[in-house]
C-alpha cells in the first residue's frame, strides 16, 4: 500500500517528461486564470466588511450579511431581478435556437459559393464593436431621421421613440444581439454537423427519408450533445447580462426597463464609491449563476446523459 503514492508520482513525472511541450503551451493560460481570475477572489471578502481604503481589505471591520440585507430590502431589488432575468430569458428563448437553425440551413446548401457568401454575411456583424452596433441602432431608430420611423411615417403612422421607451428596450437589445452573434454562434454547430457520419444520411435516403426527416432524425440527434452543453453554459450565465451594451443603450427615460444588476453595481460601486455594497451585489449575482449552472448540469445529466461533468 505504501508504494502506491510513489508509483503514482512516478507516473506523473513520466507524463510530464513525455509531454512537456504541451504542458509548456498550457502554462500561459493557467497563469492568466490564476493571476487575473483566481488571485483577485480574495477581495470578495469586502462584501462582508465595511471597506475603508486607509485600513485595507484585512483591516476593515466585519459586518456579516449587512450589505446583502440592504440589497434585498432596497427599492431597486425586484426591478433589477425582473429586468436581468427578463432580458436573459428573452435572449435565451430567441437567441439560442436561431444559430442552430442557421447552421442547419447552411449545412443543407449544396452551392458552396452561396454557402460561403451566407456565412461571411452572417459572421461579419460579430466583428463590429458594441459601440458601433449601438450607434447604428440610434441612427436607424431615431424618431426624426431614422429609417424605421421614416417607413412608419410613410405608412401613415406616428414616430415611435424606440430608444426611450422602457417597453422596447428588451426587444431591441435581444434582436440586435441575435443579428450580431447568430453567424458566429453557428460555427460550433456547423463543426458538429461536419462530424456526422455521411453513411447515416445514405442509409436514411435508402429508407426513403426526405430532407426534413434526415434533418430531424440524423442531424439534430448528431448535434444534441453540443446543444445540451451550450444550453448548460447559457443557463450558467443567466444572471450575467452584459454591462457594456446595456449601459450604452441606457438613458434616464428607459431606466425602468434597462436597469440590470451589472449597471446597478457600476452606479453604486464606481460612481457611488460603495465598494462593499457593490461587491455584495456582484457576489450575489455570481452565486445565483453558479447554483443555476450546477442545477441545469445535474438535470441534463439525468435526462440526456450529457453534461459538463
Amino acid at each position: 500500500m505504501s508504494t502506491a503514492p510513489a508509483k503514482k508520482q512516478g507516473a506523473v513525472r513520466k507524463a510530464l517528461r513525455k509531454h512537456w511541450q504541451l504542458y509548456l503551451l498550457l502554462t500561459p493560460v493557467v497563469l492568466y486564470f490564476a493571476i487575473f481570475h483566481y488571485w483577485p477572489m480574495y477581495g470578495v471578502q469586502i462584501a462582508f466588511k465595511d471597506f475603508i481604503a486607509t485600513k485595507g481589505i484585512w483591516g476593515s471591520p466585519w459586518v456579516g450579511f449587512k450589505h446583502f440585507e440592504r440589497f434585498f430590502d432596497s427599492y431597486f431589488f425586484w426591478r433589477l431581478i425582473k429586468n436581468t432575468l427578463g432580458i436573459s430569458l428573452y435572449e435565451l428563448a430567441v437567441g439560442f435556437p436561431i444559430p442552430i437553425l442557421l447552421a442547419l440551413m447552411i449545412n443543407e446548401v449544396r452551392m458552396k459559393g452561396f454557402s460561403r457568401f451566407v456565412q461571411t454575411v452572417t459572421y461579419a456583424p460579430h466583428f463590429l464593436s458594441t459601440v458601433v452596433v449601438v450607434g447604428m441602432l440610434m441612427m436607424f431608430l431615431s424618431p426624426s431621421s431614422g429609417l424605421v420611423n421614416m417607413v412608419i411615417r410613410a405608412l401613415g403612422g406616428e414616430p415611435v421613440f424606440f430608444m426611450t421607451e422602457p417597453a422596447w428596450f428588451k426587444t431591441i437589445y435581444v434582436f440586435s444581439g441575435v443579428w450580431q452573434q447568430m453567424g458566429w454562434s453557428s460555427i460550433i454547430y456547423l463543426a458538429a454537423l461536419a462530424g456526422i457520419d455521411p453513411q447515416l444520411h445514405e442509409a436514411a435516403k435508402v429508407d426513403g427519408a426526405s430532407r426534413l426527416q434526415r434533418i430531424w432524425h440524423v442531424n439534430l440527434p448528431g448535434i444534441r450533445p453540443t446543444i445540451v452543453i451550450l444550453l448548460i453554459l447559457n443557463f450558467g450565465s443567466l444572471m450575467g447580462v452584459g454591462f457594456e451594451k446595456v449601459f450604452l443603450m441606457q438613458n434616464s427615460l428607459n431606466m425602468e426597463g434597462s436597469d440590470v444588476i451589472s449597471t446597478y453595481v457600476y452606479r453604486s460601486g464606481i460612481l457611488g464609491a460603495q465598494y462593499s455594497f457593490s461587491a455584495a451585489v456582484g457576489l450575489f449575482n455570481s452565486v445565483v449563476n453558479f447554483i443555476l449552472l450546477l442545477t441545469v448540469n445535474r438535470i441534463a445529466r439525468k435526462v440526456n446523459q450529457v453534461s459538463l461533468w
